[in-house]
């Protein structure tokens, strides 16, 4: 992954819009934190392969990033995003790392669904 690039980052969000996608969000303090600090409760979220289409998709901030993806009926939000890539398949891959390069956030969105073993 590469630090975010604002334009090409929006340039994805603004092509995307009004297509029929997949969303992979998470968010963490998780395991990572409660390995070194026992005082740091575990908090963790995780939506997975739920199908979506957003009218807006915008990223902000100076970095970290925000993107808020404007639905129908509400809104996706993430907050904390540092960096990005684009895989082979055309997803977007979009994560925040702390300092010491663990995950806290992660927002993804592809026209396939997301496989791992590690969540099936």
């Amino acid at each position: 992954m590469k630090p975010i690039d604002r334009e090409a980052v929006q340039a994805y969000l603004s092509r995307h819009a009004h297509q029929d996608l997949y969303l992979h969000l998470e968010t963490s303090t998780g395991a990572y934190a409660a390995l070194t600090d026992k005082n740091v409760p575990t908090v963790a979220a995780i939506v997975r392969n739920t199908a979506l289409q957003y009218e807006r998709g915008t990223l902000t901030g100076t970095g970290p990033y925000r993107v808020g993806l404007k639905l129908q009926l509400g809104w996706v939000y993430a907050e904390g995003l540092t960096d990005w890539h684009v895989d082979e398949e055309g997803r977007l891959l979009l994560a925040g790392h702390d300092a010491d390069g663990a995950l806290l956030v992660a927002l993804q969105l592809g026209r396939t669904p997301f496989r791992s073993e590690a969540h099936e």
